[in-house]
C-alpha cells in the first residue's frame, strides 16, 4: 500500500550550499544526458516561446534552447537565488538573449492569457502548494493549440527503483532532499483526480518506473 503525501517545502531552494550542490546535481544528470530535453521535444513541445516552471540551475530549459531552432524561454522560479545561477549558466551558454528568468509563483503566473507555445516542467509538481490553480494558470497562458508536459517523480516506485535513484544522487547530502521530495510525489491516479476540466479531457497521464508525466493539448 502507498503512504499518504508528506508536504515538501514549497518556498523553493535557498542558501549557498543547497542553491550549490543542486547546481551541482542538475549539471552531472545534463553531462550524463539523464536531463528530459529529448522527451520535451518529442511530445510535441519544440517551436516558438516557452514557460518553464521551476528551473532551478535551468540546464533543462537551456538545453531545449540548444536543439531547438528559432526558440524563446521564460523561465518562473520561486527562488531568486536559483534564478541568479540560471540566469549566471545562460551566460555561459551564451543564450542570454533567448531566455528570461523572473520570480514568481505558478498559482499566480505573472504573464498575459495566450502568451505561450508551450509550458513544461520536471520534478516541481510534488511542491505545488495549490497544483489545482497552478495547472489552471498554466493553461490560462497557453495559446490555442499550445503544447504542455510536466513530468515528475512518482511516490507508488517500486523499492527497487527508489534505491538506485538514492545510490545515484550526489552530492550524497542531496539524498535528504530526494527522500522528502519522493514522499510528496503524487501517484498517477492522484495526479489525474486534481488535474482541473477541461485538462482532464484533453491531457493524458502516463507512467514510468520513476516518473509520472502529463501531456496535452489547449483546444
Amino acid at each position: 500500500m502507498t503512504r499518504a503525501r508528506i508536504l515538501e517545502t514549497d518556498v523553493g531552494i535557498h542558501g549557498d550550499v543547497a542553491v550549490d550542490m543542486y547546481d551541482q546535481m542538475q549539471r552531472r544528470l545534463r553531462d550524463k544526458g539523464w536531463l528530459a530535453t529529448g522527451a520535451i521535444i518529442s511530445s510535441g513541445l519544440s517551436s516558438g516561446i516557452a514557460l518553464e516552471i521551476g528551473p532551478g540551475p535551468g540546464y533543462l530549459g537551456l538545453e531545449w534552447l540548444m536543439h531547438t531552432q528559432g526558440t524563446t524561454l521564460k523561465g518562473l522560479d520561486i527562488s531568486s537565488e536559483m534564478i541568479a545561477v540560471a540566469e549566471r549558466n545562460a551566460k555561459v551558454y551564451g543564450l542570454t538573449e533567448r531566455v528570461t528568468y523572473v520570480q514568481g509563483s505558478g498559482a499566480r503566473l505573472p504573464f498575459d492569457d495566450g502568451t505561450f507555445d508551450g509550458v513544461f516542467t520536471t520534478q516541481s509538481l510534488h511542491e505545488w502548494s495549490e497544483p489545482e490553480a497552478t495547472f489552471l494558470e498554466i493553461w490560462r497562458v497557453l495559446k490555442p493549440a499550445g503544447r504542455l508536459v510536466v513530468s515528475d517523480f512518482r511516490r507508488d516506485m517500486s523499492p527497487l527503483v527508489k534505491g538506485f535513484l538514492w545510490l545515484m544522487a550526489k552530492p550524497k547530502l542531496l539524498r535528504r532532499g530526494l527522500v522528502t521530495s519522493l514522499n510528496a510525489a503524487y501517484t498517477p491516479a492522484e495526479v489525474r483526480a486534481i488535474l482541473p476540466e477541461p485538462m482532464q479531457s484533453l491531457c493524458k497521464t502516463t507512467a514510468g518506473p520513476m516518473n509520472l508525466r502529463i501531456v496535452g493539448t489547449k483546444n
